[in-house]
């Protein structure tokens, strides 16, 4: 045996060793009834304790043990099976208009019924709302100054979370913006000088008034046959941003912010983290070095973006977007391979195609790359500028990062247009069975197709604002994820027609669907609801839509995989990961048919 698969058998050994805990019980409401469709978490009291000596996290390449949380929902009897599980447990109750309870242990020890209470104070009942419901009463009539505002303030974290939503003056605001724009945002100059004001006035009005804050998307009978685990990786200052599920059965997790690289079984909950390696010469913060100077904690060198599998080898390849470089990663052998591009700046998005290249967008150089694996060659593609002024910009950017890297305030001093002119962000990439190549532009309301044997490439608008990642399905055709219109698009290439499909969010069109994914042998669209703590399901036969919600408050996701047997993989991946409750990033398990592992 290896020393891995020993150190593996001792962990399933302990775990056995331990006394099991199963809960069998009923939920009643304040009339002693039973109450369905509340979600009924169970997490340990004592989580496994981890070899944490690597500056706070897991000890690169040894095998970590961590613990499940699982969430499942009463059914219309009020009943809830848990299955079991070692170890001390407590569950904690919730449902929207009642208030959170939470069962120790020891009354956990005896099967029994649990009854909770409604919730009558107002705040209190805003305050479970998420961020979705919030932010719907922001900015009122002011429509295109909200899609701005939403498209470039909320792609990192929510913006009607707790932690948003507290009263700041207009001056604390300035300075957050100016801090955000920094990081990356394109909010207007005109926005920048009035949103302040507006943020100040409003959040005091709608902390004043939380009857305001309107109701969230009911929940459905559909949950009670739905599970969810989450096995809780990093902490307060990681940011698990992408992930992949690997053919070897296994999901690997990049955080974004610490250069680590999460190896996990989702049957067991085991893992092992490889801290990516920098290269010499490479910096702090990479080539965006002063982007995050006041950033409490990381050590991100590289920046690891997203992942894509090989087919051919199993091989993983990653973006790392503070760099010009294209990292790969052997699975069986644990080594990173650095490709150097050599030119373009932030690798973004990234997918492979059938002839075992590696496609993915430049996302601030506005160019698409590939890499040939067996001509070891980059190529790279230029998009077409809106104006000569956005050339311009775009080949000044080495210039500008230099600046940043200097500490300069340099993205503070240029004026920003309500266009984003100078950024137009190629962003999410998508290879159609037919090979041909697809680019969501964020910043210009575009998609664009390639054709690699020809090189040419065509722009298409979309009849919605801010398309950020698309998906093909099995009959070739693109789904489109689109940021501030709380809605999906679909193009069918063959007819050249646009059909939205707006997402089932109350209050209508609330929520910021970062991203989605096609799981092509069920026929559905799995959507972020990245404003909304939920993950939104389309059966496209039939135009249904699902909603399942989290655990989690504030729970901000960005990426969507599957398993052979149907579970969806999630991870909280909000930047910074303190904004989500309890402050503590997961991955997600959801089985919308029964118990997860």
């Amino acid at each position: 045996m290896t020393k891995i698969t020993l150190s593996f058998s001792a962990l399933l050994l302990g775990l056995a060793c331990c006394v099991t805990q199963a809960a069998d019980f009923t939920v009643n409401g304040p009339d002693g009834k039973p109450l369905p469709l509340v979600m009924v978490t169970r997490s340990a009291t004592q989580p496994a304790k981890i070899d944490d000596s690597d500056n706070g996290y897991a000890t690169s390449g040894k095998l970590q043990q961590g613990s499940f949380e699982t969430t499942r929902f009463s059914d219309a009897q009020g009943r809830v099976h848990l299955p079991d599980s070692p170890g001390d447990h407590q569950v904690r109750l919730r449902k929207p208009g009642f208030k959170d309870v939470v069962i120790s242990p020891a009354d956990l020890a005896t099967p029994t019924a649990w009854r909770m209470q409604a919730e009558t104070d107002p705040k209190a009942l805003a305050e479970q709302r998420p961020s979705n419901a919030w932010t719907s009463t922001l900015l009122v009539g002011r429509d295109d100054l909200k899609k701005e505002f939403m498209a470039q303030c909320g792609f990192c974290h929510q913006q009607g979370s707790a932690f948003l939503r507290r009263e700041r003056s207009a001056e604390e605001w300035s300075t957050t913006i100016k801090r955000m724009v920094r990081y990356g945002a394109r909010l207007s100059s005109e926005a920048q000088k009035e949103m302040p004001a507006l943020l100040e006035a409003h959040w005091k009005d709608i902390n004043a008034h939380p009857e305001r804050v309107p109701a969230a998307t009911p929940w459905t009978a559909e949950l009670a046959t739905a599970s969810i685990t989450e096995l809780p990786i990093g902490d307060r200052f990681s940011q698990m941003h992408d992930f992949v599920q690997h053919s070897n059965g296994l999901v690997y997790v990049g955080d974004n912010l610490q250069d680590r690289l999460y190896e996990i079984n989702t049957q067991t909950g085991a893992y092992t983290v490889y801290r990516v390696p920098p290269q010499p010469g490479d910096k702090l913060g990479g080539l965006l070095a002063g982007r995050l100077r006041d950033f409490p904690k990381h050590e991100t060198y590289q920046g690891i973006h997203s992942l894509v599998e090989a087919p051919k080898d199993g091989h993983i390849f990653i973006t790392p977007s503070y760099q010009r470089r294209l990292i790969e990663f052997d699975p069986k052998t644990k080594q990173f391979i650095n490709h150097e591009i050599g030119s373009g700046f932030y690798p973004h998005t990234v997918r492979m195609d059938a002839q075992n290249r590696v496609w993915f967008t430049l996302a601030l150089s506005n160019q698409i790359a590939v890499y040939d694996r067996a001509a070891d060659k980059f190529t790279t593609y230029d998009l077409p500028f809106r104006t000569f002024m956005e050339k311009m910009t775009v080949k000044l950017t080495p210039f500008f990062f230099k600046l940043i890297g200097l500490g300069l305030p340099i993205t503070n001093w240029v004026k920003i247009d309500h266009h984003s002119t100078g950024v137009p962000l190629p962003y999410g990439i998508e290879v159609t069975p037919d090979g041909k190549v697809w680019i969501a532009r964020l910043h210009t309301d575009e998609i664009a197709s390639l054709d690699p044997a020809t090189g040419v490439i065509t722009m298409i608008p979309t009849p919605l604002k801010a398309p950020r990642r698309l998906r093909a399905d099995r009959d070739g055709n693109l789904w489109i994820a689109m940021f501030n219109e709380s809605a999906i698009l679909r193009y069918e290439p063959a007819s050249k027609k646009f059909t939205p499909f707006k997402l089932p969010v109350q209050p209508v069109g609330s929520d910021t669907p970062y991203a989605l994914n096609v799981d092509r042998k069920r026929h559905q669209v799995w959507v972020n609801g990245t404003n909304s703590d939920s993950v939104h399901r389309l059966d496209i036969a039939t135009g249904q839509w699902t909603t399942f919600p989290l655990p989690r408050k504030a729970t901000f996701t960005r990426d969507v995989e599957f398993t052979e047997d149907g579970r969806v993989l999630l991870t909280s991946a909000s930047f910074p990961s303190w904004h989500i409750e309890d402050y503590q990033p997961t991955l997600i398990q959801l089985n919308p048919n029964g118990p997860t592992p």
